[in-house]
């Protein structure tokens, strides 16, 4: 039981959370002050990634478990799975998700060819998520275009602005919060059907790399 003068502690559940994206957000929300719990189909697996960045962070900042069980205890749900693997993780979370903010990573790459964009069959990973969710979570979609590379060393400032949509104002709100918390900057870009263009603009991104040897081109919003 806590007294009234102590802080509330926002949880943020990464489903996901052992790959490379949702590891590097999952370390600079802990430093920040908040509870991550980041979840795998494998809980052991969680676990034990869940130990690495704690190593690395020297400290006890992160947990792992399972996604169903990252889900039920966060108020803020992160889905960082790749888009394959997209529609069957929400499915074995949708109870969980239930009343809850989930901020959709995913962006619907085709490989092997992933510098192409790909639209899919409903527009977007996010409007995607969203329906099969239909009323009962609410869906943002952030951080598509934010590089890997750049979040895993939570002392480097990311050099790029996180374009975030939602059909739900305070939702949206909510995740710039979490943007600005994780080091970067929120731009609230309008409804749910923007992501369509937003997802679009990562394998453009790729491409950039590839083409200029680079790694972790990013966008900034001017004016």
């Amino acid at each position: 039981m806590t007294d009234n003068n102590s802080p509330i502690v926002v949880t943020i559940g990464i489903l996901g959370g052992t790959g490379k994206e949702g590891s590097g957000l999952a370390m600079r929300w802990a430093l920040n002050g908040y509870r991550v719990v980041i979840g795998s189909r494998d809980a052991e697996r969680a676990a034990a990634r869940a130990a690495e960045l704690n190593a690395a962070l020297n400290g006890e900042y992160i947990v792992g478990k399972s996604n169903a069980e990252a889900a039920e205890e966060a108020d803020y749900v992160v889905l960082s799975v790749p888009y394959d693997a997209h529609r069957t993780t929400i499915e074995s979370v949708k109870d969980q998700l239930k009343g809850k903010v989930m901020i959709d990573l995913t962006v619907p790459l085709a490989p092997p060819d992933v510098m192409r964009v790909n639209v899919p069959e409903g527009k977007s990973a996010a409007l995607e998520a969203q329906s099969y969710l239909a009323e009962s979570a609410r869906v943002v979609a952030a951080f598509q275009n934010v590089s890997a590379v750049k979040l895993k060393d939570p002392n480097v400032t990311v050099d790029c602005d996180v374009l975030v949509c939602s059909d739900d104002a305070d939702a949206k709100r909510g995740v710039i919060q979490l943007v600005e918390a994780a080091g970067m900057r929120g731009i609230d870009a309008g409804p749910l059907a923007n992501a369509v263009a937003v997802e679009a603009l990562t394998p453009v991104l790729l491409y950039i790399n590839k083409a200029y040897k680079v790694k972790g081109a990013g966008i900034r919003i001017t004016g």
